[in-house]
């Protein structure tokens, strides 16, 4: 590795945190849209403010209508790599205990808050590489360019827009996962269930239940009103739950209650503890009425078992030839007086079809009782591992760390799905859960040192 990579990743540490700091204190959530704020007000701050530090840091940028902001290292070399992150992060969600959302912190080593590593702290370690290039006076030969977005959780309409006006680069990576490199991602196949069925206000019914905050991650609360019950009858229901699924409550009165378990990304569901799964669960120790509406009710954990991830309760289960499995979770969960509907999230491996998958899952569904309803599948996004860009991201990697590399299949989707020679490259180090899309979300600072100089490798190797 270059000394003088390494001498700026060290020395500018204390910059990088008070960016990732400043950057992450705005909560740029999905909201609203606005004039000149196709995803609300606060997603175009945090994108504005991730372009104000590449001006600040010497690279010119390009406002596509406010939707991304594109920074290149040097306008006049012949562009041949895009490095693509976002600044958009998932809702706060609940259970955080170091730290507020949206107040980063640093403590034992490591920075806490949303969008520490998912991806506002990833993505200023790739500015943060290029800039080190830059002001060591390392030349290059061919252009990079950092494409910042601003709806990659919620959709990736953004970068749909800049692909309409700009030509895909010869070499994509985006910061947006681990290490060493993800060159398959699992398709993506998502449904919703619904059933119309009124409370009938006779025996224990469970009047309303919300659980979940995004359908790409596991819900860590679930909460819920009964009728026709009292405290006495929810604890020892409650402490029947415990003996089965790790799980803590709360109980407000003789009706209200919440479950907490434990969130994790939809793409590794066995991460987590669902705590709206686990809630309807709690029906089954609970002496409810006798009605369609609770039979409906009972059918949901039959569909989707707790601790079953591989989605074979509605007949999805399957392996692909490279050994990735489907995975599938039940993410969001909202029961009223009238009827209920839930969200499912289930990542596919490279066998799957509209066939094996989307008409065999509607199949069990409408048996089950309920309307069905997708968006239809992604497919999987594969490039060969045997790639040259490959390798020299990979020699990168090993360069700097001294850890085998190797190229891996996940079941997120990030920013390079949809592109024809795109990989996933870091930024979180191996063996290392930083929470994302869950409470206490955080960043190691070591590691942040680390992404810059591997970055900043990748790119000398690759553009130099």
């Amino acid at each position: 590795m270059d000394q003088r990579i390494k001498s700026f990743a060290e020395d500018h540490i204390d910059e990088l945190k008070k960016d990732i700091k400043d950057l992450c204190a705005i909560p740029s959530v999905l909201s609203d849209p606005a004039p000149q704020a196709p995803f609300g007000e606060e997603c175009r701050r945090a994108l504005r403010f991730g372009g104000k530090l590449c001006e600040r840091y010497g690279f010119k940028t390009t406002d596509y209508d406010n939707y991304v902001i594109a920074a290149d290292f040097d306008q006049d070399l012949p562009r041949y790599l895009d490095i693509l992150g976002h600044t958009d992060v998932v809702p706060a969600g609940e259970g955080w205990s170091v730290t507020e959302p949206f107040k980063v912190i640093e403590k034992d080593g490591r920075l806490y808050g949303r969008g520490t590593s998912d991806d506002k702290g990833p993505l200023l370690c790739a500015l943060y590489a290029m800039r080190a290039i830059k002001e060591s006076a390392i030349p290059l030969k061919r252009g990079v360019r950092i494409i910042m977005g601003s709806d990659e959780e919620t959709g990736s309409i953004d970068i749909g827009k800049y692909y309409e006006k700009e030509e895909e680069a010869e070499c994509t990576f985006s910061p947006d996962a681990e290490f060493p490199l993800i060159n398959i991602e699992k398709g993506m196949f998502r449904g919703d269930l619904s059933a119309c069925a009124s409370c009938e206000g006779e025996g224990v019914e469970l009047v309303s239940m919300t659980a979940g905050v995004a359908t790409n991650a596991v819900p860590n609360r679930a909460r819920a009103e009964f009728l026709g019950t009292s405290r006495q009858m929810l604890a020892a229901a409650l402490e029947k739950l415990k003996e089965k699924v790790p799980v803590d409550y709360q109980i407000y009165d003789d009706r209200e209650i919440m479950i907490i378990g434990e969130s994790a990304h939809a793409s590794t569901p066995e991460k987590g503890v669902n705590a709206g799964l686990a809630l309807l669960m709690l029906l089954s120790y609970l002496p409810m009425a006798d009605n369609r509406r609770n039979s409906l009710l009972g059918m949901v954990p039959k569909l989707f078992p707790y601790g079953v991830y591989d989605g074979r309760g509605i007949g999805i289960d399957m392996t692909d030839r490279e050994g990735l499995s489907l995975t599938a979770t039940l993410d969001l969960f909202n029961v009223d007086e009238k009827g209920m509907s839930f969200t499912f999230d289930s990542r596919v491996p490279l066998c799957a079809t509209e066939d094996n998958c989307l008409l065999t899952a509607r199949r069990y569904i409408e048996e089950a009782g309920f309307t069905f309803d997708s968006p239809g599948m992604i497919p999987v996004h594969y490039v060969p591992g045997d790639s040259d860009f490959v390798k020299k991201l990979l020699n990168a990697y090993q360069d700097v760390t001294g850890l085998p590399g190797r190229a891996i299949g996940i079941g997120g989707g990030t920013y390079v799905h949809d592109l024809k020679n795109g990989v996933a490259f870091g930024a979180v180090l191996p063996g290392i859960d930083t929470r994302m899309h869950g409470a206490d979300e955080f960043m190691p600072v070591d590691n942040l040192i680390t992404a810059v100089e591997v970055y900043a490798q990748a790119i000398i190797d690759i553009c130099g």
